[in-house]
């Protein structure tokens, strides 16, 4: 199951480095700061989705039914800890004033990698879980 949590990170990455892009701005020293938050931020949400899943899965529940509970159950926290680190980053993000130049990469990289993580975590994640499970059990039989 790590595995899964980590095949989230790339989703990550595509979202800062595109957000990048976009701005204009350059990979920098605050922007590798802000992907090391960002995969932070997006190892948590992979593990808080998983765990639930697993964890229903542990209490007998079939597989189908325990992907969709756990993704119902765990929507609102992933989505909490997504919108804070957001929220929270959008002041620097539009910052123009002295230490900006700092600021705004960081804060660039991690809006913009959060906001594909943490759609892709709620959307790819449970699928790809699925898919783990089924070769599970087709290599146990």
């Amino acid at each position: 199951m790590a595995l899964l949590v980590i095949s989230n990170l790339p989703f990550a990455l595509i979202g800062g480095i595109f957000s990048l892009y976009i701005s204009g701005l350059y990979l920098s020293v605050p922007a590798s700061v802000g992907f090391i938050v960002l995969f932070g931020v997006a190892v948590l949400n992979g593990v808080v989705l998983v765990s639930q899943i697993s964890q229903l899965r542990e209490e007998g529940m079939e597989l189908q039914e325990a992907i969709m509970k756990g993704s119902l159950n765990r929507l609102r926290p992933v989505l909490m800890t997504a919108s804070i680190a957001i929220f929270s980053l959008m002041p620097m993000l539009f910052a123009s004033g002295a230490g900006s130049e700092i600021q705004k990469p960081l804060a660039t990289v991690v809006v913009g990698g959060l906001i594909t993580s943490t759609l892709l975590t709620l959307l790819i994640i449970p699928s790809v879980y699925s898919w783990f499970e089924k070769r599970k059990v087709e290599t146990e039989m």
